[in-house]
């Protein structure tokens, strides 16, 4: 089977931790060329030496790349609220990871992956846009061979402000620039993701697999449920930016309709509101994907074999 080749973008973070596992899993189809990270649920630096991180526990042998610091315009805003002062709260990770970024900008090397890949290769972002966004405005060519952005962000209602998704929100100008692009994009915005509660029988469940990866993503998620249930008053933690690799893995997980969006960027409420033409009154073409459910008996289970192929493949911890 020729697996499906991916660039994970990413501000590591819970959720992006254990989408990064996930795809890396012996049960996924996809082949990881790159993760590249951004500035957005903790500052660039800590979370680049997370993903590395979670790189070296996984024994996940690919470039890390370091992208944008802060957003195309204004100011850099973290949310360390939900993901604790080193970004993943919670479990125990090694002092100074062995492995390094690579030398080069993570937009030059999404470039360059894309251009030199002979098949089509998905980005799939899981944090704010900017890095997606530097990278369609300073070579367009590779809008030819992008299969399609994955992203996790937006909605039809908000978390950072009434109206606005915290990842659009941070880079509302660069999430303009995705949207309009033209390439295929799916989106898994709030309504979906908050559908992906790990709720206690959940972690009961990852509890019981006997592995370093499902402990450390147990403690993942007891982190982040605890942070929501302090934060929203929630009482489990949505894994939102698993949904993109899950959906990857097994797109029959979820149900979309394929409408328009398009992104605010002004006001103080609405900027980074992303507005979701569910019914079709602004008669403009569809632009996007937009997944409106998930199977969740279905998706835990797979998110268990996932969790679980790690015990039976050689090389993984």
């Amino acid at each position: 089977m020729v697996k499906r080749k991916v660039i994970l973008d990413c501000d590591p973070g819970h959720d992006d931790a254990i989408s990064i596992i996930l795809a890396a899993s012996k049960e996924s189809p996809l082949q990881i060329e790159a993760i590249t990270t951004v500035a957005g649920n903790i500052d660039l630096e800590k979370c680049t030496y997370n993903a590395l991180n979670v790189c070296e526990m996984i024994g996940l042998d690919v470039p890390v790349a370091m992208g944008a610091e802060k957003p195309l315009l204004g100011k850099k805003v973290t949310a360390g609220d939900f993901h604790g002062e080193s970004g993943l709260d919670g479990p125990e990770l090694p002092s100074v990871p062995v492995r390094k970024p690579v030398d080069q900008h993570a937009v030059d090397l999404i470039i360059e992956k894309v251009l030199e890949s002979e098949q089509k290769i998905t980005l799939v972002p899981t944090g704010p846009l900017t890095n997606i966004a530097l990278a369609l405005m300073k070579e367009p060519k590779i809008k030819e061979n992008v299969e399609e952005i994955v992203l996790m962000g937006g909605g039809t209602f908000g978390n950072w402000t009434p109206a606005a998704e915290f990842n659009i929100w941070v880079d509302a100008e660069a999430a303009e620039v995705v949207f309009e692009s033209g390439v295929p994009i799916a989106m898994f915005g709030l309504d979906v993701t908050h559908l992906a509660l790990a709720d206690r029988e959940v972690m009961d469940r990852v509890a019981a697999v006997d592995h370093p990866v499902a402990h450390f993503v147990f403690e993942l998620l007891e982190f982040f449920s605890k942070t929501y249930k302090d934060v929203f008053n929630f009482e489990a933690g949505p894994i939102h930016d698993a949904c993109t690799a899950m959906y990857l893995m097994n797109p029959d997980l979820f149900e979309f309709k394929h409408v328009h969006v398009d992104i605010e960027t002004k006001g103080e409420y609405t900027k980074g509101m992303t507005s979701v033409d569910l019914l079709g009154v602004t008669k403009k073409p569809p632009n996007v994907h937009f997944a409106v459910h998930l199977h969740q008996h279905s998706f835990w289970d797979r998110f268990e074999e996932a969790l679980k192929s790690y015990a039976e493949a050689p090389g993984h911890l």
